[in-house]
């Protein structure tokens, strides 16, 4: 199946085009303000790289980082009226009490607290104030907001109260949008609160931009559909990405992740995928990035729905160096590499001009960083290694050897080995994350409680599992390729009812029939 991958980033938009595992070519291009042309150009250029006529591609996976620099940069984000369910409990923390107040401003601030919600073991902690309800309708039609979030005290045990409350809000203001947080978030009332919240602001953003990615595909002559990838590293269709936006984010790092397993054929790896400024360092566990069980910083907020344990450091091909060598990043001159590295005649030392004059690397003009000191690029390598195992070594949970994948365009600045541990770097690195886009597969999820006091522990799992590959096939994933990845069951000793929480992941290819 001919199919191209598109990833979106800061700087770059990369694209290949692959027929079935096969990469027929690739290429990058500068990111461009309107979206639309960056893509466009980048799928024109692979295209005809490839040499195949744009109406034979069946299928475009499109990776972006527009709704997670959204909410880093504060733009594009819609008021949201977010609403709590808990009442007389946690009257003391209001919606986004620990949130940035610009970040808080930019969204609106509109908080409403009512009564609701239930206790830990799912009973009734108060009745939903329906009255109360009625009147946040009001007050949000007198504001003109169109987008809400409601949460509830322990929503993911019973989501019966966020769903009634949705259903009376609909019936005063038919338009408005809403989120719920038991669809985005876990156990944990703030963090899940904050998912929600997020993922509500940002979804006129998502309209627009799935709007804009449709008419890149239509102006390049494609009459296929298209997907996004979400941050698991598989596949999410329109109507999901216009629902639930946030799940992109850190889909990036996750497609070069992906990227890296396919190019090396490793399953079980650490990857590092160095841009100009950072490198994101990750775990690959059966091909896909390990899940972080911990609360995640988004733009200074913390929440707590499903995210890759990615993490970054301040170390990039672009990484400001000091004069003797000592002392690396974390400021970079990022995109303006080109322009304001010695070795692309310009004035700043940068990491890439190391590697350069170590002899690492064969980029722009090595005559212009020949008077470095050896005593200062060997120092400066030996720091970068330094950086570099320290984050690896932050990902490794066992003494096991495993090997290391370095992919993105900084990779040049990798050494060998790190410690123990063997360095890989694939053909085709500098565009890991295009190729883990277009080799993204289709995801179903289940996480959920059973009862065992009324089945057994493999009766659950078995629905659960059943569950999560409908949940597959009507995402669009061929029913004969799917297959679990993950599958866990949690004992919750604290419910009635011999109470299990399983969680069960499947994934499967796209299906293009």
């Amino acid at each position: 199946m001919l199919r191209i991958g598109v990833d979106v980033g800061g700087t770059n938009t990369d694209a290949v085009v692959m027929d079935g595992n096969s990469l027929l070519s690739t290429i990058k291009t500068a990111t461009t303000e309107d979206v639309t042309s960056g893509i466009r150009n980048a799928m024109a250029g692979a295209i005809a790289a490839a040499g195949v006529k744009p109406r034979s591609i069946r299928h475009v996976m499109i990776g972006t980082t527009h709704f997670t620099n959204a909410v880093v940069e504060r733009k594009h984000l819609t008021r949201v009226a977010a609403i709590r369910l808990g009442l007389p409990a946690a009257a003391c923390l209001p919606p986004m009490v620990d949130w940035p107040p610009d970040l808080r401003a930019a969204v609106g601030n509109h908080r409403y607290m009512l009564r609701g919600g239930y206790e830990y073991d799912g009973r009734v902690l108060s009745e939903l104030d329906v009255a109360g309800l009625d009147d946040v309708a009001a007050e949000i039609a007198a504001e003109g907001i169109g987008v809400a979030s409601i949460t509830s005290i322990f929503g993911p045990i019973n989501d019966a109260m966020e769903i009634a409350a949705r259903d009376r809000l609909l019936q005063r203001l038919p338009h408005l949008r809403i989120v719920l947080s038991s669809e985005i978030g876990r156990i944990g009332l703030l963090e899940r609160e904050s998912a929600a919240i997020l993922n509500a602001t940002l979804l006129d953003l998502a309209d627009l931009t799935v709007t804009a990615f449709g008419r890149a595909v239509a102006d390049s002559g494609l009459t296929c559909g298209f997907s996004i990838t979400q941050n698991d590293g598989t596949l999410m269709g329109e109507d999901k990405v216009r629902r639930f936006p946030v799940l992109t984010f850190a889909s990036g790092p996750t497609n070069s992740m992906r990227g890296a397993a396919f190019l090396t054929g490793l399953k079980h790896a650490v990857v590092v995928d160095i841009g100009g400024t950072t490198s994101d360092v990750g775990m690959l566990v059966k091909g896909f990035p390990r899940q972080t069980s911990t609360t995640v910083d988004i733009g200074g907020v913390r929440t707590n729905f499903r995210m890759p344990d990615v993490f970054a450091v301040g170390l990039g091909g672009g990484s400001l160096v000091s004069a003797d060598g000592a002392s690396i990043g974390p400021q970079s001159v990022g995109y303006r590499i080109t322009s304001e590295g010695l070795v692309f005649g310009g004035s700043t030392l940068t990491a890439t001009d190391i590697a350069v004059a170590s002899g690492k690397a064969a980029i722009g003009d090595a005559t212009k960083v020949a008077a470095i000191p050896a005593a200062v690029w060997q120092r400066a390598l030996a720091a970068m290694q330094t950086s570099l195992s320290r984050a690896v070594e932050r990902c490794r949970t066992s003494a096991e050897t495993v090997p290391v994948i370095a992919v993105g365009g900084g990779s040049i600045l990798m050494p060998d080995r790190l410690g123990d541990l063997p360095v890989t770097q694939p053909d085709h690195f500098e565009v890991a994350n295009a190729v883990g886009a277009a080799i993204a597969q289709i995801s179903g999820e289940v996480d959920r409680v059973f009862s065992l006091a009324r089945l057994s522990r493999e009766a659950a799992l078995a629905a659960a599992e059943a569950e999560a590959r409908a949940s597959a096939i009507a995402a669009g994933a061929r029913p004969d390729s799917i297959e679990v990845i993950e599958r866990e069951d949690i004992p919750l000793a604290y419910l009635p009812g011999n109470a299990t929480r399983v969680r069960v992941r499947v994934v499967g290819d796209l299906e293009t029939a």
